[in-house]
């Protein structure tokens, strides 16, 4: 009777010089008792091969799934603050397996509902971003407060995993993620007699509630990304925004913390 509690399944694209190398993990898997499903909805463990985008794929396409593991392969020459583990060290994977030198850790999720009826979820980040070359402007709620005004060409809204990413471009805080937290940097503000906003990035309790509202002046259909994909959504008016009681699990190194892996990254 097969364990359905090893099952595996691969996520990557499907090029020609990854198809090989798949090939040889999944006879490495097999003969270290793991079953290769070809349907994610029958896997307990979904491993990315790639990097921290194909990661931040597999966990969108696979449904945010919290009854499962997630674990990430690095190709080489990928800088990846997901993956723990690099396809080409096979014997690392076992061995780490096989002596327990892997841990299970959470990863919190973005929950964001658009318009009161279209939601989704976010592991990095979601973004508002102006759609045209024009600024719009934005009142911005925490809980009840209306706490600012923004004009300028957008915002992000991330997790803490999500904090090294898009948000640290904008000069955003790196955030430790055993913090349960969303941060909100702005894209551009303008500052003026008439527009004020905090001009700095600000964190929020995991319990608190963001929620954007959008003035319609001409430019009311942003584009609203979702990590690494876009929102196909034409006309907004209203984004609310909180940190999901669900979360990710993932496979870890017990050697490879968050910031040693921020340390070797940025340092």
């Amino acid at each position: 009777m097969t364990d359905n509690r090893r099952n595996v399944y691969f996520f990557y694209k499907k090029q020609d010089d990854l198809v090989h190398k798949v090939e040889g993990l999944t006879s490495l898997a097999s003969e270290n008792g793991f079953t290769v499903v070809q349907d994610a909805k029958q896997a307990n463990i979904i491993v990315s091969i790639g990097g921290d985008g194909t990661f931040l794929q597999a966990v969108r396409k696979t449904g945010f799934r919290e009854d499962c593991l997630y674990a990430g392969i690095s190709v080489k020459g990928t800088v990846s603050l997901y993956c723990d583990f690099k396809i080409e060290e096979t014997d690392k994977m076992i061995d780490a397996m096989r002596e327990a030198q892997v841990e299970v850790r959470r990863y919190p999720l973005l929950n964001v509902t658009v318009d009161g009826h279209t939601s989704f979820q976010c592991l990095n980040e979601c973004s508002i971003r102006s759609g045209i070359i024009k600024t719009f402007v934005i009142d911005v709620f925490i809980d009840d407060l209306h706490f600012e005004t923004f004009r300028g060409d957008g915002m992000i809204i991330s997790t803490p995993t999500g904090s090294t990413a898009y948000n640290k471009s904008v000069q955003g805080a790196v955030v430790d993620p055993l913090l349960p937290c969303l941060q909100v940097s702005e894209l551009a503000s303008l500052n003026n007699n008439k527009y004020r906003t905090l001009g700095s990035p600000f964190i929020l309790s995991g319990d608190r509630k963001l929620t954007l509202k959008i003035v319609q002046d001409g430019n009311d259909h942003p584009v609203i990304g979702m990590d690494n994909d876009a929102l196909s959504i034409r006309h907004v008016e209203n984004v609310e925004l909180s940190l999901s009681p669900s979360m990710i699990k993932t496979v870890k190194l017990k050697d490879n913390s968050f910031w040693e892996k921020v340390k070797r990254t940025f340092l």
